[in-house]
């Protein structure tokens, strides 16, 4: 009796028809994969952009703050000559005057000034957030299942 050779079997326990579609099911996992990390790749792209534009807009807030503090400070020094000129000149009301208003001007300076470095301390150049989520995204990658 002739007996037929049987195929011997992988060392999975697989017939290799088996083992083809298990490449294939391999190369779609990964595809879906390589997906996946190219659309988290462009959602943090959006993320960072969105936190750069943020701390931009702090950033003009707190320099025309400051713009208004160098306008004062233009307006105190302006003034502040106009009362000298009076005030020696005439020794009385006039250059008292001006005093006064330039005084105004300098506390309204002060106020704009310190307002501004206090905001512009406040600004943060890094996308903090950003950065978090890539390094978590990173452990992902390195430890997918856990």
């Amino acid at each position: 009796m002739a007996t037929v050779p049987r195929p011997t079997p992988s060392p999975s326990g697989r017939s290799p028809r088996e083992r083809g579609q298990d490449d294939r099911s391999l190369a779609e996992l990964v595809g879906v994969v390589a997906s996946d990390l190219q659309t988290l790749f462009r959602q943090e792209i959006a993320l960072a952009k969105a936190e750069i534009q943020e701390e931009a807009s702090k950033a003009g807030k707190a320099a025309s703050l400051l713009s208004g503090a160098g306008f004062a400070g233009y307006m105190t020094v302006v003034l502040l000559s106009f009362a000298a000129v009076f005030g020696l000149g005439e020794l009385i009301g006039l250059g008292w005057a001006a005093l006064v208003v330039a005084v105004v001007w300098a506390i309204v300076g002060a106020v704009l000034f310190f307002m501004g470095r206090k905001r512009m301390r406040e600004v943060s150049p890094k996308p903090d957030h950003t950065i978090e989520t890539l390094k978590e995204d990173l452990q992902w990658v390195k430890h997918p299942t856990g």
